[in-house]
């Protein structure tokens, strides 16, 4: 294999983290979404710390900026706290960690209320926050900005932030690797050998569609926090739960939001019957994974063509106030959606699994921590509530700080100290012991495309022991890029991951959340632990 756990310190490799003061913490932060963003300028604004965030791309590049439906937080005197946790809990299959569940419900509305400090301007309805409701959610507590551009305003208000910070920026910088030393994640290798040195680092990387070949990610979704992690000795958790998000627009895959389904669109077949009645007694708005099975199904039956979102009866006037984003998708691909039912397909959205973590985003890594959909502490279970996502960066963002610089009142009954350490082994009954995936170098030559059928076939909403099986064989037998560039360098942290997610799906024998087998159709109460998994 062309990458090894750890880094040596060699003449030709180039320092490039400036020297701390006397007394000064270094904190690297890899990624630019909400949960790097929060987590950057949490770090900074304490004193005698020192803080780099490195951006592959843009700093705008982000599931974050792409993200519609809003943030799921209490806001409302009609609303609880034991209300959104009982419905993050359903949502997560049984599999959901209480104690994650509770922090994030919990601390949400501070979280919200840290972003609305920070310049995120969400919609107002009569002089209050305006809320929405979504697919699984008992109240309407989704809030929302730009109509359906959330995480855009998130992104932008901290991006803004993060200019008038100390905090200093690398942009277009491909982290390759992971500095290993002594055991402990000293910093980053990035392309082109140059070595970023810090305290401790933290990975935001982001979740990894491009797994998938239809996607609502952004191309820089490649799961190369995970992978990096992996090949550095990390163990990952949960990388069969993968959602499918129901509705994405066909052609282009451009999402459309749970939320347009929450103000009262419906799923039709080709023949115009509302069928999601007949799926679930929620219909459209039950949990992800059953919505976007009810679709493919529904595909199948009709030779794969796609279903249709009838958006009609609310009107264009109120379409394009509420949903302006994919109001004006959804005219580019030449629909008039407030006169006629428009395409929609599953599409690979979000990555309940990543890098083990308790609740503070502590890794089994010393001097490694990780934060937001790169990380899987066990809140989201096999299946994530909607608008689940932004809030958990911007509540775990501010503990994973507290964890490398503990000193502020931030609650640690929950979960531990945020200043005791994590055990690699520290599973518990919840837990399972790890399988392993290989991180073997094979000899076939195969192409990113090849990788993402491979998965849509074998891995994606439908699986089976005899087509993981053959997959885990055809994955192994399959070259490592070399990192020469960027592309390859994600090529690369593809494959590793794509063995790991496959060696998991194999591993549970059951049908839960975002993990469907056809030959185990149903959920097995043995089996309701969180997975594990390493390199071997």
């Amino acid at each position: 294999m062309t990458h090894t756990p750890a880094v040596p310190h060699s003449q030709s490799s180039r320092e490039v983290t400036p020297v701390p003061g006397p007394g000064r913490q270094t904190v690297l932060v890899v990624g630019s979404g909400v949960a790097g963003l929060t987590a950057a300028l949490d770090a900074a604004e304490r004193p005698g710390v020192d803080v780099t965030l490195v951006s592959k791309s843009g700093l705008g590049q982000s599931n974050t900026t792409f993200a519609q439906g809003g943030v799921a937080a209490v806001t409302s005197a009609h609303d609880t706290v034991a209300s959104h946790v009982a419905d993050t809990v359903a949502a997560g299959a049984g599999l959901s960690d209480d104690a994650a569940v509770a922090v994030l419900c919990e601390d949400g509305p501070a979280a919200v209320e840290q972003l609305i400090a920070r310049g995120v301007r969400f919609d107002l309805r009569d002089g209050d926050l305006a809320r929405g409701l979504e697919a699984a959610h008992s109240h309407q507590r989704i809030l929302h900005a730009g109509g359906d551009a959330t995480g855009a305003a998130i992104a932008a208000a901290l991006l803004a932030r993060l200019a008038e910070s100390s905090v200093v920026v690398r942009e277009h910088s491909t982290v390759v690797d992971l500095v290993v030393r002594d055991g402990r994640v000293t910093g980053v290798r990035l392309l082109g050998h140059d070595l970023i040195e810090a305290d401790a680092v933290i990975l935001a990387t982001g979740g990894a569609g491009q797994l998938y070949p239809y996607t609502t990610n952004p191309s820089v979704a490649t799961g190369d926090g995970v992978a990096m992690a992996l090949r550095a000795g990390a163990v990952a958790a949960d990388l069969e739960f993968y959602q499918f998000h129901p509705t994405s627009l066909v052609p282009g895959n451009h999402l459309v939001s749970e939320a347009v389904r929450g103000e009262g669109a419906v799923l039709i077949d080709s023949q115009g019957h509302r069928f999601m009645q007949e799926e679930h007694p929620d219909a459209e708005l039950a949990p992800r994974d059953v919505v976007a099975r009810g679709i493919a199904r529904r595909m199948a039956a009709q030779r794969g063509e796609p279903v249709r979102l009838d958006a009609t009866r609310l009107g264009a006037d109120f379409l394009a106030e509420r949903f302006p984003t994919i109001d004006a998708a959804v005219r580019r691909q030449g629909f008039d959606w407030e006169r006629e039912p428009v395409p929609v397909a599953p599409a690979a959205h979000y990555f309940m699994g990543g890098v083990r973590t308790d609740l503070w985003g502590r890794t089994s890594l010393p001097g490694l921590y990780c934060v937001g959909e790169v990380a899987c502490n066990g809140l989201h279970g096999a299946n994530r509530l909607a608008s689940n996502s932004l809030l958990e960066g911007a509540v775990y963002g501010r503990r994973v700080v507290e964890a490398v610089l503990p000193s502020s009142p931030l609650r640690s009954e929950q979960g531990g100290s945020p200043s005791s350490g994590m055990s690699a082994a520290g599973f518990g009954d919840g837990w399972a012991e790890p399988v392993s995936a290989s991180a073997d170098a094979g000899s076939v030559i195969a192409g990113r495309a090849d990788l993402q059928r491979l998965l849509w076939d074998v891995a994606g909403l439908v699986r089976d022991a005899c087509g993981l099986s053959e997959a885990a064989r055809e994955l192994d037998s399959w070259a490592v890029p070399e990192p020469i560039d960027a592309k390859s360098a994600e090529d690369a942290n593809l494959l590793v991951l794509a063995r790991a997610v496959v060696a998991s799906a194999l591993a549970r024998a059951e049908s839960r959340g975002g993990h469907f087998r056809s030959d185990a159709p149903a959920p097995g109460p043995a089996a309701a632990k969180h997975s594990t998994v390493v390199l071997r």
